[in-house]
């Protein structure tokens, strides 16, 4: 009985930390969304482990912690992807911006040597 109680406030205290605004409006609406469905599962999961058994039973896996795992391999990979198309994204505005930089310096500087007096 302890444990579900330990599991579920940890789900809830994850998710709360997971959906709150991070200052850019990054999160969407149907991020939140599935979040929300995400923390009802795993809720219903700590509290009727049986209802994941017959789940899986009911998709052709064998038990319940097998079906998770198979769940948490997909939500695995589809992050990873996620992320690495998140950091090309960054890597690409980064480079704009340093080239944007670049120009502005030596166009700062063309500017500060025609201004020098001659000798």
């Amino acid at each position: 009985m302890w444990i579900q109680i330990l599991l579920i406030a940890a789900i809830v205290v994850l998710a709360v930390f997971m959906m709150r605004r991070t200052g850019a409006d990054s999160h969407l609406a149907i991020r939140r969304i599935l979040m929300g469905l995400f923390v009802i599962a795993a809720v219903l999961s700590v509290l009727f482990p049986q209802w994941l058994s017959w789940l899986a039973q009911l998709v052709g896996v064998g038990r319940g912690t097998d079906l998770v795992l198979y769940a948490l391999i997909v939500m695995f990979l589809a992050f990873v992807y996620t992320q690495y198309r998140r950091n090309v994204q960054l890597q690409r505005q980064l480079t704009l911006l340093s080239r944007k930089l670049a120009l502005l310096e030596a166009d700062r500087a063309t500017d500060s040597a025609d201004r020098t007096p001659e000798k």
